[in-house]
């Protein structure tokens, strides 16, 4: 429970313990980890693409199912064997469906590139995460501004 009465302002308080930039580290070493989980966040958005992607793909390998089996309600067997035959199930890569490349990408890259981005939290900046941006927020923030308190009440 707090000293401050639930009508006190927040606009003074420090950034939460779990953002604030351990005692006697840098502003490069800040600015170096940062940098680090910037290049994480487009991995997701990387990785966000790779799903898409494999729901589109098997989305589209669903319509081309029932394409076939409209061709053949239209009475255009041929095109609706060849359909099914040549299109319908095919790998969209050699010897892979997309769940084969995401599965491939998490195991590997993604895994990599998440277990040293934490990695470098640890060892720089004792774990916390988004150092380098609470202390833009910090820097930006209109001090006194309802909307731009330091953080929640």
């Amino acid at each position: 429970m707090s000293d401050r009465s639930s009508s006190e302002s927040t606009d003074d308080l420090p950034a939460d313990d779990e953002h604030r930039r351990p005692a006697g580290v840098s502003d490069a070493t800040v600015e170096a980890a940062g940098k680090v989980t910037e290049a994480l966040e487009w991995v997701e958005r990387v990785r966000g693409h790779l799903y898409e992607a494999h729901q589109m793909s098997g989305h589209a390998d669903l319509l081309f199912g029932e394409a076939a089996d409209l061709l053949a309600g239209a009475g255009h067997d041929r095109l609706a064997d060849d359909l099914r035959r040549d299109i319908v199930g095919l790998n969209t890569f050699p010897g892979r469906w997309t769940f084969q490349l995401v599965e491939e990408f998490d195991d590997g890259y993604y895994r990599s590139v998440k277990e040293f981005e934490k990695r470098t939290r640890d060892e720089l900046l004792d774990g916390r995460r988004h150092v380098m941006e609470s202390e833009m927020k910090e820097q930006r923030r209109t001090h006194g501004r309802p909307g731009h308190e330091a953080r929640p009440g």
